[in-house]
């Protein structure tokens, strides 16, 4: 699939109709979506044929992404149950095979590296401090091959440190700095929109004590 073709679909896709501000629910564009998705799969072939996992998947646009690039088997979490309706119609519209799983990503009972690449567009961290870093650390758990994901280009430093340091990245590399348009949504917003700096993240999990081996057969 072109890139362009893929921006087309995931531009039609439902959004939030009340987004929850506690929660950071701000939609992933389709221009920054497509993007990141193609660049996962033609740079370094971590989607097509993979298990792919999108952590607070909101409606779903990375997970659906991934499943139009041929990932082998798409896993969509969030905490909000909302978000997952609309999600799991998207990919209904879409006539694509992805399961979704209503749970807090903080507290994942997942063991080992059941999953190949982790998708996510986080929370910044603006309401609760260092929700970010617990996505990120969550997804080096429990993905073998990838993580991608985007994180505000201030925290540039602070993200490298803690995913080489605390988190057991094997590598974490910026791929591009994207500006991401944070529309009008809560009433707080005195602009009708306002760009974002954010960098588009690439991390390598260390290898976990089985050499990486899928741990749940069941999601192949």
């Amino acid at each position: 699939m072109k890139l362009k073709q893929l921006e087309s679909f995931l531009g039609d896709l439902q959004q939030f109709s009340n987004p929850k501000v506690e929660l950071e629910q701000y939609p992933t564009g389709p221009h920054i979506a497509s993007r990141m998705l193609y660049t996962a799969e033609n740079s370094f072939g971590d989607v097509s044929n993979k298990v792919v996992a999108d952590f607070g998947c909101g409606c779903g646009t990375l997970g659906v992404a991934a499943a139009l690039l041929g990932a082998e088997h798409v896993i969509g979490l969030d905490i909000d149950p909302q978000s997952l309706e609309i999600a799991s119609l998207n990919a209904e519209d879409l006539e694509l095979d992805m399961n979704f799983v209503h749970c807090d990503v903080k507290n994942l009972g997942w063991r080992g590296q059941i999953v190949d690449t982790v998708v996510m567009n986080p929370p910044f961290g603006t309401r609760k401090k260092g929700a970010d870093m617990d996505f990120l650390a969550v997804a080096l758990k429990v993905a073998s091959q990838a993580v991608y994901s985007l994180h505000k280009s201030s925290t540039r430093d602070h993200v490298r440190k803690a995913a080489l340091r605390n988190f057991n990245a094997s590598s974490a590399e910026v791929l591009c700095e994207l500006r991401y348009d944070v529309q009008q949504l809560y009433k707080f917003h005195k602009k009708k929109e306002v760009d974002i700096a954010v960098d588009l993240w690439r991390f390598v999990p260390q290898k976990d004590k089985l050499g990486g081996i899928i741990a749940d057969e069941s999601l192949r």
